[in-house]
């Protein structure tokens, strides 16, 4: 039995996570930042005992270190790490250069960076501390994205911050191997979540679908089994790997 913190679990791929390792039979620390009710609807989908919540925010450092913090402080210990969390796209925080102000650019940027890099480079920087001290082996499991390399030019920023937390992992792969502790990454495409349903309609439906040969896009369980045995002890050897989870839809060299 592991003990394993999910940052963003309120629902969607961090939602299928946590319930795929509680299916193992780990125990779970779900994170929220603003959605208690979707954490709590997590946590009670969760087989097995002993889960609990952890909220913070990973835009500020003192956050990120809380929710270690808190989650150590609740289970025991750590062994995985999976960052999920992110500050994603959204009609509000479209920023195409050209058409979008100095200010909403910074913002955007400010915005996805803070969470989705800085905040995950804070997160494993506190896991992976506690694991050394424990001299504990363990395993740090990114979330990035399919944008980091096919581009994302109406967010641009989001693509940044994923290409930057790819970067991220392949870094402290190599730093932190002598420690036993892995760190890899998943780049899902499109993936049908409860935030995306409006998307998978009509036209812009049929035209999501259409990018992956397979005439459909992804699940969070399917999302949910990649993060599940890249933490594993099996696929330790694989530290440092970036796994495209998109069906297909973008091939990369």
């Amino acid at each position: 039995m592991r003990s394993v913190l999910i940052t963003g679990a309120s629902g969607g791929i961090g939602a299928a996570v946590a319930r795929r390792f509680a299916d193992a039979g780990d125990v779970v620390a779900v994170h929220y930042a603003a959605n208690r009710s979707g954490a709590e609807t997590t946590l009670a989908s969760l087989a097995g005992d002993g889960h609990v919540l952890v909220s913070g925010d990973l835009g500020d450092p003192a956050g990120a270190a809380g929710i270690v913090q808190s989650a150590v402080e609740q289970l025991g210990a750590l062994d995985v790490l999976v960052c999920n969390a992110a500050v994603a796209p959204n009609p509000d925080n479209r920023h195409v250069i050209g058409e979008t102000s100095y200010e909403d650019w910074t913002a955007a940027f400010r915005s996805m960076v803070d969470v989705n890099l800085l905040g995950a480079a804070n997160l494993a920087w506190a896991v992976a501390t506690h694991l050394i001290e424990r001299q504990a082996p363990g395993a740090i499991v990114n979330v990035g994205s399919r944008g980091a390399f096919r581009g994302e030019p109406e967010f641009p920023a989001y693509a940044a911050s994923k290409a930057g937390l790819h970067a991220l992992g392949q870094s402290l792969a190599v730093a932190l191997a002598p420690h036993g502790i892995s760190v890899t990454s998943v780049a899902p495409g499109f993936v049908a979540t409860e935030r995306q349903v409006d998307k998978l309609t009509g036209d812009s439906g049929d035209a999501l679908r259409a990018q992956s040969p397979f005439g459909r896009v992804g699940t969070p369980e399917e999302i949910a089994a990649a993060v599940f045995w890249l933490a594993s002890p099996e696929a330790a050897w694989s530290s440092g790997a970036i796994l495209d989870a998109n069906g297909a839809s973008y091939l990369r060299s």
